[in-house]
């Protein structure tokens, strides 16, 4: 690697480390510990492709696309994983306790989330990172329509989720 890319990768690594964080917290349904291996994994992946990067969309969308394949690939090496049940410990008291503090929220959103399929945990972790729709449905190879539609669906699934534990 030259030291254009190296520079490169490292101004990636800054911007892009946070995002990549919560796309693959979202897909280990909140074990921070699994998340942060599988974004430095993903960071080895762009260390590898940054070469190959060819401008035909931002470093944003191409980082997200890795992410996901990454995230993807480990679900589908460890299936296990996959379906495991979720831990229901402290679930049901935040849900049915309004004054739970940010960090519990966050666990039970994140618990909520690790209950809907991997696509539906995809797109609600790019939109949780206020990524635009163009974007998202660019990530995904589907269309704009079709993505509000998906959303929409997901966004009616998390409130019932949320609402029945």
């Amino acid at each position: 690697m030259n030291s254009e890319n190296k520079k490169v990768f490292e101004s990636l690594y800054r911007e892009y480390f946070r995002m990549v964080f919560q796309v693959c917290l979202g897909f280990v349904k909140g074990d921070k510990p699994q998340a942060d291996d599988l974004s430095q994994e993903v960071f080895i992946n762009v260390w590898s492709a940054i070469d190959k990067f060819q401008g035909k969309s931002s470093y944003k969308t191409w980082i997200y696309r890795i992410t996901v394949n990454t995230c993807l690939q480990f679900l589908r090496k460890d299936g296990k994983r996959k379906t495991d049940p979720i831990p229901d410990t402290g679930f049901e008291i935040a849900a049915k306790n309004d004054a739970a503090n940010p960090e519990e929220q966050n666990e039970m959103l994140y618990r909520a989330i690790g209950k809907l399929e991997e696509l539906e945990r995809l797109i609600i972790m790019m939109m949780l990172d206020e990524l635009a729709y163009d974007e998202i449905s660019n990530v995904l190879g589907i269309t704009e329509g079709n993505l509000r539609v998906k959303i929409h669906r997901i966004k009616t699934k998390l409130k019932n989720l949320m609402s029945h534990e």
